[in-house]
């Protein structure tokens, strides 16, 4: 069980244009959210839908491919793993954030290849 690995594979929608940032120190960071979506049917037999949603952030090379090619609406497959920081608002509020860290993203219904990594 020691090769157990913080690891996490979503397919979704992406929800919102990605925020772009260029870092002072070079590096480029994308940060976008994405929806999946699971169905299942409720105890009267109907169709349900349940959406999640995930907070994304992406950086170097991926975070390229994200500004040039993923955009609010666009079907992604990524890998990644689970990181979770905390902040504080203006107003002195502790809030948590659970984000997946990007390290490899699959454009879906792109003609080629589309497979993009480090």
């Amino acid at each position: 069980m020691s090769t157990l690995k913080n690891k996490v594979q979503l397919i979704g929608n992406v929800g919102n244009e990605p925020e772009i940032t260029n870092l002072d120190s070079g590096k480029k960071v994308a940060k976008f959210s994405i929806a999946t979506n699971e169905f299942y049917k409720n105890s009267n037999g109907e169709k349900e839908q349940n959406t999640q949603w995930h907070n994304v952030v992406a950086w170097g090379k991926i975070a390229e491919i994200v500004e040039k090619y993923v955009g609010k609406g666009k079907e992604v497959a990524l890998e990644g793993k689970l990181t979770s920081r905390s902040y504080e608002t203006k107003e002195g509020e502790k809030r948590y954030v659970t984000e997946v860290v990007a390290n490899e993203i699959l454009l879906m219904g792109i003609k080629g290849d589309g497979n993009t990594s480090k």
